[in-house]
Order: structure tokens, then C-alpha cells, then sequence
């Protein structure tokens, strides 16, 4: 028959491991939350990258830029006559 102290150590043991086990279980689904969060987070950022490209692009097209000199400037191409070639 095994020593009362033995079954006290294997008692404690087990408690411990139990602990042990329920604190890993909890942590895991803490990190499983934390990445989702990090994944949905990871995609608004890559939606909202994606909208500032195509902001970027419509903004900066030289047809735009073109149509702005133009009206709210008043600029035009010059004539063939109007330019003057300036050699080095």
C-alpha cells in the first residue's frame, strides 16, 4: 500500500496539472482571439490601402491635371509658333 505522503504528492500533482491545463486552454483562446482581431484589422488596413492607390491614381492622372491647368488656370499648349527652342 502506498505512503499517505504519496498520495498527497500525487494529489497536488494532478491539482497542479489540472491548473496547469486550464491555463494553457485559456491562453490559447486568448492568442485565437487576439489574431483575429489582428487578421480583421490586417484586412480594413489592406481595403483602406487599396481605396488611397485608387484615390492616389484618380487624383494624379494627367488628364485631370490637364483639365485643372485649363480651367482654373488658364493655361493652354502652346502654339508652334508661340515656342521658342533655347540652345545650350
Amino acid at each position: 500500500m502506498a505512503a499517505p505522503w504519496m498520495i498527497r504528492v500525487l494529489v497536488v500533482m494532478v491539482v497542479m496539472s489540472a491548473l496547469g491545463v486550464s491555463y494553457s486552454v485559456h491562453q490559447a483562446r486568448r492568442l485565437t482571439d487576439e489574431s483575429q482581431r489582428l487578421q480583421q484589422r490586417q484586412t480594413r488596413l489592406e481595403t483602406q490601402w487599396s481605396q488611397l492607390l485608387l484615390e492616389h491614381s484618380t487624383w494624379g492622372s494627367y488628364a485631370r491635371v490637364e483639365r485643372l491647368a485649363r480651367e482654373k488656370l488658364g493655361m493652354k499648349l502652346p502654339k508652334t509658333n508661340e515656342r521658342v527652342l533655347i540652345r545650350p
